[in-house]
């Protein structure tokens, strides 16, 4: 990769959230323990998902999916943040840059689809509950979770060697806890309309039509909910997508703030802040907010308690 004066650009040096040593270590044990509790949360999610015999259903197969991409996604950016928060120099290899990037953008697509796709599986389940076994086979919960993954990796790809094909000179200090497209931008010395354009295009694209998906599947189904007689029967079915609904808000409302707006210093000092919910917190709340909500899964924890508590009992 070579700028324009000629010098091969090997690392880029990541700022951070701040540049205070103290803070820095203050942080290193929140991220740290906000990590372990999204690794936990979302392998137990997992584990639940694939031993219970009662969650071998569409709903719970898109939830697996769900946890692993939170997984993958904060498992990209917080080893390498934690290390950076120990270490005087903050940098990160142009390979591990690209690499950062491309996951990023892909991870995040991916769930937007996967969202997408739960919210499909709520309005067969409600709207068309005689049909749902047909409409929801196996083949077709693969297809909706292998396109989304297939996409996210091509629109991440095409995206970073978009952004990578910039001429970066002078100040490589990316100024973010991890390599995003709109600080990065900002870096480059060379045109950076057609990277822009692609950016917003595809940020917009992805966005809205994800969301259009999800607010027009859950459309029908409160339209169906509002047509069951009985109280207990409506608060039944809102039950069932108040756990999706609440990880949609929080997931779609920050990344609205970060991509729909142009790069500028200001919303790049802004979006560090934004970027830190749908980071950390929301993979950290996403198997919180469904365990708490959802009968089904505390049962599933109680009876693997339970089964492991007789284990060690019966030896």
């Amino acid at each position: 990769m070579f700028s324009t004066n000629h010098t091969i650009v090997t690392e880029f040096i990541l700022l951070g959230l701040t540049d205070d040593p103290v803070l820095e270590k203050i942080l290193f044990g929140v991220f740290l323990a906000i990590y372990l509790i999204t690794l936990a949360g979302n392998l137990c999610m997992i584990l639940l998902i694939r031993t219970n015999s009662h969650l071998q259903t569409p709903m719970y197969f898109f939830l697996g999916h769900l946890s692993f991409v939170d997984i993958c996604y904060s498992s990209n950016v917080t080893p390498n943040m934690l290390h950076n928060f120990l270490s005087k120099q903050k940098t990160i290899s142009y390979a591990g840059c690209f690499t950062q990037c491309l996951l990023f953008i892909a991870l995040v697509i991916t769930e937007f689809y996967i969202l997408s796709s739960m919210a499909l599986d709520r309005y067969v389940a409600i709207c068309s509950p005689l049909h749902y076994n047909s409409r929801m086979s196996k083949n077709i919960c693969i297809c909706l979770v292998t396109v989304p993954y297939m996409y996210g990796f091509l629109s991440g790809l095409s995206q970073s060697l978009l952004t990578f094909h910039l001429s970066f000179c002078g100040s490589l200090e990316i100024n973010h806890f991890y390599c995003a497209d709109p600080p990065l931008i900002m870096l480059a010395c060379s045109d950076t309309r057609v990277k822009k354009m692609a950016m917003f295009v595809v940020a917009g694209f992805n966005l809205s039509s994800s969301l259009f998906i999800i607010l027009l599947s859950y459309l029908f189904v409160f339209a169906a909910i509002l047509r069951i007689r009985s109280a207990e029967g409506r608060h039944k079915a809102f039950s069932t997508c108040a756990s999706h609904l609440t990880i949609v808000t929080l997931f779609y409302g920050t990344l609205f703030c970060m991509y729909t707006r142009p790069p500028s210093e200001k919303s790049v000092e802004e979006s560090k802040i934004t970027a830190v919910f749908y980071t950390f917190l929301s993979p950290m709340l996403n198997p919180l907010i469904y365990s708490l909500r959802n009968k089904d899964i505390i049962l599933a924890m109680q009876q693997m308690i339970r089964g492991k508590s007789f284990r060690k009992i019966a030896v």
